[in-house]
C-alpha cells in the first residue's frame, strides 16, 4: 500500500520481499539440477528433470516440481528423491548462505505427460482423417 504525499508517492517498503522468493527459487532449481546431473548417483532418479521451483513468501518451504519419462517407475522415482532430500538440503545450506534453508517438497509435474497425451490424440485424429502426419 502506498502512502501519498502532496508531491510524490512513497513506494511500498516490502516490494523487494516479493522478488526474493523468486530469486531463491531460481537458485534452488539450478543447484538441484546440477546435483542430479553430477553428484547424485541414485539410478532411480537418473531421468528426472527439474521443471520449476516455487518458494513460499516466508522462505520456509520450497516445492520442487519434476518430470520423468512415462516409462520410469513413478514410485521408485518418488522414493529416490525422498532419500536424496537430506543430501540436497545440506548442499543447499552450503551454497545459498541463508540463515534458514527451506524445507523441500517434491511434486510431480504432469504438464509434460499431458502434452505427450495430447500429441498422441492429435496424431490419432490426423490418421483417422487421412491427413499426413508430420
Amino acid at each position: 500500500m502506498s502512502r501519498k504525499s502532496r508531491f510524490f508517492t512513497v513506494p511500498d517498503v516490502d516490494s523487494g520481499s516479493r522478488r526474493r522468493p523468486a530469486r531463491i527459487a531460481d537458485l534452488i532449481r539450478n543447484e538441484v539440477a546440477l546435483l542430479l546431473i553430477g553428484k547424485i548417483k541414485d539410478p532411480r532418479i537418473q531421468n528426472v528433470t527439474i521443471t520449476a521451483v516455487h518458494v513460499t513468501n516466508d522462505l520456509r518451504t520450497a516445492r520442487i516440481f519434476y518430470s520423468v519419462f512415462a516409462t520410469e517407475d513413478q514410485e521408485a522415482v518418488k522414493k529416490g528423491l525422498s532419500s536424496a532430500k537430506g543430501f540436497i538440503r545440506s548442499h543447499l545450506a552450503k551454497q545459498l548462505n541463508m540463515r534458514y534453508v527451506p524445507d523441500i517438497e517434491f511434486k510431480e509435474d504432469f504438464a509434460a505427460r499431458q502434452q505427450e497425451n495430447i500429441e498422441k490424440l492429435l496424431k490419432g485424429t490426423e490418421e483417422d482423417h487421412g491427413e499426413p502426419s508430420s
